[in-house]
């Protein structure tokens, strides 16, 4: 039955390998369940509501990358979206969650519609190879630096120093300085979990990423419920309780009035609507994409020309769970760069997704016991699908300036602005700028230029 669904021989893989896979990628992006209704919930959301809600999308979205594009990519409601909802559309915007929620649907809608016409997969394919390299780079930098991060390897200090803006106003410790740490005891569980990642190998054993992260919660529950020593564990709670879906249930049907309220001006309104669609438009668009051009040049899945085949299966399961989700009561869902622990660990078809969906329906009545994998036990993994993504640094000519910039700009923006869209926005600006004035503006495909003014809008809106 799994090899007629999801051709395993001829993708090079097996029953064994996909599950393991499957499994990988949910413990290292199950903290999504967790956080995501405590950024939510700052909007006023109801919190028990929003993880149902965030489950049940992710099961969803993942099935249908399963069955839509027989690929090993993970869906959820994304990091850094779901800030943007809250804090942003909900904070200073001043829009409640329900209006959001129906700015969310909207932009689900029309990612159906310009994935159905073809435009996102035109977008994929007017990405030049270099370009796609470096996404794929920057994105293990990004997952790297999430790794150090969750680890607690790095700790952000205040620069009591003061700096003055543009407009010369002056602000006072606001500069964040990040620093090294290995003083809390869930930091050298971490290094633990590495070290033992990095054996496993170097020994090339098969499961490395799933074995390791097995072994460090072990070591985890160990330190915490017998020595009593803290290293982020969760004891299992008494009991077992699903929250109800009701408060958030296709709450967005009543923000669509507030999100179109032309008593202040029909201009005004729009504007906003408009500055609203274009964050998520592109923002979700451009980490979807993001995420399926690094994870593909990874385990190698594009074609000769680069392109990554079935790519409009897989950008339409992530427009239907973007849609899906808004119903249920969440945040945009994404494709999860996650996703990547689990093609290292050899998932290559929508078997791994399969897992991994099934496993956000069991977290439902499992949650109880998730936290029995801590955060240092998943944050090693991170850090070592970074490496293995650096492979495709080789595939950027550093000799040609108007390449190499627009590259290197897409690789530091990642981690650096915390965002794989704006990674991608500054390596298109430049590339499109270096290879205008060079004299080879015909070397740039239109949809990069349309590309450009979009990404330029979007950040003159949202500063």
């Amino acid at each position: 039955m799994f090899e007629k669904l999801f051709h395993l021989k001829e993708n090079g893989t097996n029953v064994k390998t996909e599950i393991t896979a499957g499994i990988t990628s949910f413990f290292t992006m199950a903290y999504i369940i967790f956080v995501n209704p405590q950024i939510l919930s700052a909007a006023g959301m109801d919190a028990g509501a929003v993880m149902l809600a965030t489950c049940i999308a992710s099961a969803i979205g993942t099935f249908l990358m399963a069955f839509l594009a027989n690929y090993p990519f993970a869906l959820a409601p994304g990091m850094g979206l779901n800030a943007f909802f809250a804090f942003t559309i909900c904070g200073s915007m001043g829009y409640s969650w329900q209006a959001a929620l129906a700015a969310v649907f909207i932009s689900g809608c029309l990612f159906i519609i310009i994935t159905v016409t073809g435009v996102r997969e035109a977008i994929v394919r007017a990405i030049p190879m270099e370009l796609k390299s470096a996404i794929s780079v920057g994105i293990g930098f990004f997952i790297a630096f999430i790794g150090l991060k969750n680890a607690n390897m790095l700790k952000f200090t205040i620069d009591p120093g003061k700096y003055q803006n543009f407009d010369g106003t002056i602000v006072a410790d606001a500069s964040p300085v990040p620093a090294f740490n290995f003083a809390s005891a869930s930091t050298l569980l971490a290094i633990f979990g590495l070290i033992v990642l990095a054996v496993l190998y170097v020994r090339n054993v098969k499961g490395a990423l799933f074995i390791g992260i097995l072994v460090t919660s072990a070591v985890g529950c160990v330190l915490q419920f017998v020595f009593g020593i803290d290293v982020g564990v969760s004891a299992p709670s008494a009991g077992i309780s699903i929250p109800s879906l009701a408060p958030t249930f296709m709450q967005f049907t009543h923000g669509f009035g507030e999100l179109f309220n032309f008593s202040e001006g029909v201009g005004t309104a729009l504007l906003s609507v408009v500055s609203v669609l274009i964050a998520l438009v592109l923002v979700d668009m451009f980490d979807t994409i993001g995420t399926l051009i690094g994870t593909a040049t990874r385990a190698n899945m594009l074609d000769k020309e680069g392109n990554l085949p079935r790519a409009s299966g897989a950008l339409l399961a992530d427009a239907i769970a973007t849609a899906c989700g808004a119903v249920m009561g969440t945040s945009t869902v994404t494709t999860f760069v996650e996703s990547a622990s689990g093609v290292s660990e050899g998932g290559r078809t929508g078997l791994t997704s399969c897992t991994t969906a099934v496993l956000f329906l069991l977290a439902i009545i499992a949650s109880p016991f998730l936290g029995l994998v801590p955060t240092a036990a998943t944050a090693p993994v991170l850090i070592i699908v970074g490496v293995l993504m650096m492979a495709s640094v080789k595939n950027i000519n550093w000799n040609d300036f108007d390449t190499a910039l627009p590259a290197f700009l897409t690789i530091a923006c990642m981690p650096f602005a915390y965002s794989i869209a704006d990674g991608i926005a500054a390596g298109f600006i430049f590339f499109t700028i270096t290879k205008l004035f060079k004299g080879k503006a015909k070397e740039v495909h239109p949809i990069m230029y349309i590309l450009c003014v979009l990404f330029i809008l979007r950040f003159i809106i949202v500063m």
